[in-house]
C-alpha cells in the first residue's frame, strides 16, 4: 500500500511516524503538533479553556485520523454475526473499538485492532491511511453537521450508535453517532483538507472551533458496549 499522500516523518531517530492528512491545515490554525499511536496529529491549540468553552457551549472538533482502522472481509459467512451480532445501521462498542457493518459481508472497526486470525474466508485489512476521521462535539454538532450534510441525525432518527453513509459536504463518507452531542466522521483521506475546510467555517459561524484531539480522545472507552437497538 502506498502511503505516500500521507507523509512521513522520523520520529526521535526510531522509525517513522505517519503524518495525519490533516496536518498542514490544522498547522495553520495553530495547531501543535504531537505523536500519537505513532502518527504526528494536532494534540493542541491555544487556549485549552477557550476550546473546552466550545465544546460545551457550541462545538468543537478534532483531528482524530490517526484511529485504527480495520475493515473485515467475510465470503462465507455474514459479519453481522460478529462482536455478539451487528446490525445494518448501528455501531456495537466493544472491546475498545467501534464495530461497524457496512454490508453484509464487509465491516470497519474503529478503534483497538480485532483480535481475529485470517482464514476461513476472512480478511482483515489495515485501512488506517484511507480514511481521515474528525470528531465533532458540543451541543451544536447536529445543527452543525445539517448545514452541510443531507443526512437526517435528528436524535430521534439518529440515536447513539447509529452508522450513516451518505454525502458529507458533497463527498461519500461515513458518519457515527458516538453519543447523543458527539459525532464521527469519516471521508476519503484525499478529501481530509476539504473536509476541515468545510467543518471550520460552519462551525465558525455557531461560535465554535477546532480543539485539540486530547480533549476529544475518548471516543469508546466511555461508551455502553451494546447496540444501539438493544
Amino acid at each position: 500500500m502506498n502511503l505516500e499522500f500521507i507523509g512521513s516523518v522520523a520520529a526521535g531517530g526510531g522509525a517513522p511516524a505517519f503524518e495525519s492528512p490533516m496536518a498542514a491545515v490544522a498547522r495553520s490554525a495553530g495547531a501543535t503538533l504531537e505523536l500519537r499511536g505513532g502518527w504526528l496529529v494536532p494534540a493542541t491549540f491555544p487556549d485549552r479553556d477557550a476550546q473546552s468553552r466550545a465544546i460545551a457551549e457550541t462545538v468543537g472538533f478534532a483531528d482524530v485520523s490517526s484511529i485504527a482502522k480495520t475493515e473485515l472481509q467475510i465470503s462465507t459467512e455474514s459479519v453481522l454475526s460478529l462482536a455478539g451480532g451487528l446490525t445494518l445501521g448501528s455501531a456495537i462498542a466493544r472491546d475498545g473499538a467501534w464495530w461497524c457493518p457496512l454490508t453484509p459481508h464487509r465491516a470497519l472497526v474503529l478503534g483497538a485492532r480485532p483480535q481475529l486470525v485470517e482464514g476461513d474466508g476472512l480478511a482483515v485489512l489495515d485501512v488506517t491511511p484511507q480514511f481521515c476521521a474528525l470528531r465533532l462535539e458540543g451541543p451544536l454538532v447536529r445543527r452543525l453537521m445539517a448545514s452541510f450534510c443531507a443526512l437526517d441525525l435528528r436524535e430521534a432518527v439518529a440515536p447513539v450508535g447509529s452508522l450513516r453513509p451518505g454525502s458529507v459536504a458533497r463527498t461519500p463518507g461515513l458518519l457515527l453517532v458516538e453519543a447523543p452531542q458527539r459525532l464521527l466522521v469519516l471521508v476519503g483521506a484525499a478529501l481530509s483538507e476539504y473536509l476541515w475546510m468545510v467543518v471550520a467555517d460552519a462551525s465558525a459561524r455557531l461560535g465554535g472551533r477546532p480543539v485539540g484531539s486530547d480533549l476529544l480522545s475518548a471516543g469508546v472507552s466511555a461508551r455502553r458496549e451494546e447496540p444501539a437497538n438493544a
